[in-house]
């Protein structure tokens, strides 16, 4: 009779994941949630030394750009009155050139049509040397404006300029101080992520962009909720002290831990 081969179970079917497996891997989900919390939270309070300078920088910016090309444009508007002017004036001595032409044709004429037509002609070139003369003065009065208006504008340039560069040099004191912390932390933070689901990583930066402080992770205090402090049941606290499994706020949506989380991580 052949003899039977003989195998080992363990080596035919996996044995299914303990529960301590399970408890263990959303443990350490948990703390790499709570420890990526307290690191953007961190980068969160740099900005918040930042202020609103950088908004104020690329304001002045903006507003020293748009000075720039109205500046600019005054000067282009006041090239083209020049030109409008230096037309005008040589208008006026093509006509001064007729006029005293017609005027010794005059002394030749040989009949009243003749006559009254070269006198006709100095009317008209008169009365274009008259034109001329007024747009002229329009122009030039354009001219004036248009100037002041350049002095105007290059004057709160200046003030915008010497206000950028006070703002500028604030904040770059400020990065230079935080510069070095905040690449730490980022660097902290991408390490984390690594370690976290990415579905779970999508739901927690969701639910920081959603919340006003930035909390996406929070801790249970005097049992209620640390995001929204509505109270939670007792079934759900003894749920998040397992470590069994995520569980969020059922008001805010905000992921919820025990103190046990980061007394954890205060031991390792």
């Amino acid at each position: 009779m052949a003899k039977k081969d003989t195998v080992k179970k363990s080596e035919v079917t996996a044995e299914p994941p303990s529960d301590e497996g399970v408890e263990r891997k959303v443990e350490d989900t948990l703390l790499a949630l709570y420890q990526l919390q307290q690191h953007d939270s961190q980068i969160d309070k740099i900005k918040m030394i930042r202020g609103e300078l950088p908004l104020e920088v690329q304001d002045l910016e903006d507003e020293i750009v748009g000075l720039e090309t109205r500046i600019e444009n005054h000067h282009n508007e006041i090239n083209a009155l020049d030109k409008l002017i230096a037309e005008k004036k040589q208008a006026i001595k093509d006509s001064e050139s007729l006029i005293k032409k017609y005027e010794e044709q005059k002394m030749n004429v040989r009949n009243n049509r003749e006559y009254d037509s070269l006198t006709k002609e100095i009317e008209f070139q008169t009365l274009e040397m008259q034109l001329a003369e007024k747009r002229i003065k329009e122009y030039t009065e354009g001219l004036g404006a248009k100037k002041l208006l350049i002095e105007e504008a290059e004057a709160v340039l200046n003030e915008r300029k010497n206000d950028l560069d006070i703002k500028k040099s604030e904040l770059n004191d400020i990065v230079e101080e935080t510069e070095i912390e905040e690449k730490q932390l980022a660097k902290k933070s991408e390490e984390l992520q690594s370690r976290i689901e990415e579905r779970l990583l999508v739901a927690y930066q969701r639910i920081r962009k959603n919340a006003r402080n930035g909390l996406a992770i929070v801790q249970i205090e005097r049992d209620a909720c640390g995001g929204c402090f509505n109270k939670i049941p007792p079934q759900h606290q003894l749920d998040i002290r397992m470590h069994k499994k995520i569980i969020v706020c059922e008001y805010c949506g905000r992921i919820l831990v025990d103190s046990d989380i980061p007394e954890m991580l205060k031991k390792n």
